[in-house]
């Protein structure tokens, strides 16, 4: 989930229209284009599912990144996803920083910090697509969410991206999937909170928090975030 980093843990027309010559296309196609151009902007990554977002098929995978051995990962972590690539300050096989986070999350659809990177680098540049990605940031969230339906670091950074978009019922929706994956990693525990402070549901944020620090995470930025909307409570203790 891209955060502070002190707080991360690591229509178209029914009516009838003629076909025209215009440049070369057809005024009928020119209607469908502008359609299928629209159909890129946040909030339609669903309807595009296995069209618009393309197969998952890749020559290279794709591979559930939570499984995949170290090795299989390395061989396109070591030339596509370099640190230089992660900082977003430099591309690795090309000099578009989007090719590689690309070829990255079609070898594994869920990787959790190539797609954090893509969102972020969407929003350094202010643009859904950034340069050298094959499909949208949010067709990247649309296919890891196909590939791995049950994995909740997917939707936790997909809700992230719908909060920093202003879209905070979806994001909410996306937490309560997360949920029902019933996580126990210390790590996505905290961001379930942290996500659930960002829409506003302090409850289910402190519950969170609570398991997050019983399980030892030990950043304070959950418990801060909380204090500050005066929502801070300390778990009751055990008998």
């Amino acid at each position: 989930m891209s955060l502070p980093r002190s707080d991360r843990s690591s229509r178209s027309s029914t009516a009838s229209v003629r076909p025209e010559r215009r440049g070369g296309l057809h005024a009928l196609q020119a209607v469908l284009f502008v359609a299928l151009a629209s159909a890129c902007a946040p909030g339609f990554a669903q309807a595009q599912s296995g069209w618009f977002c393309g197969p998952l098929e890749n020559g290279y995978g794709p591979f559930d990144y939570r499984s995949t051995p170290y090795d299989k990962r390395e061989i396109v972590e070591r030339f596509h996803f370099t640190p230089q690539v992660r900082s977003l300050s430099k591309g690795a096989s090309t000099t578009k920083i989007g090719g590689d986070i690309g070829y990255t999350l079609h070898a594994f659809p869920n990787h959790p910090q190539a797609l954090d990177a893509m969102a972020r680098l969407g929003r350094k540049l202010n643009t859904g697509h950034p340069p050298g990605a094959r499909y949208t940031v949010e067709c990247y969230f649309e296919r890891a969410i196909r590939f791995t339906p049950d994995d909740p670091q997917v939707r936790i950074l997909y809700a992230h991206f719908l909060t920093q978009a202003k879209r905070t019922s979806e994001a909410k929706r996306q937490l309560i999937l997360a949920e029902q994956a019933a996580p126990t990693r210390a790590d996505l525990l905290y961001n379930l909170g942290l996500g659930f402070v960002d829409v506003g549901d302090f409850d289910k944020a402190l519950a969170y928090a609570h398991r997050a620090y019983a399980a030892g995470i030990e950043i304070p930025g959950l418990r801060n975030r909380l204090k500050r909307a005066g929502q801070w409570r300390e778990a009751p203790k055990k008998p």
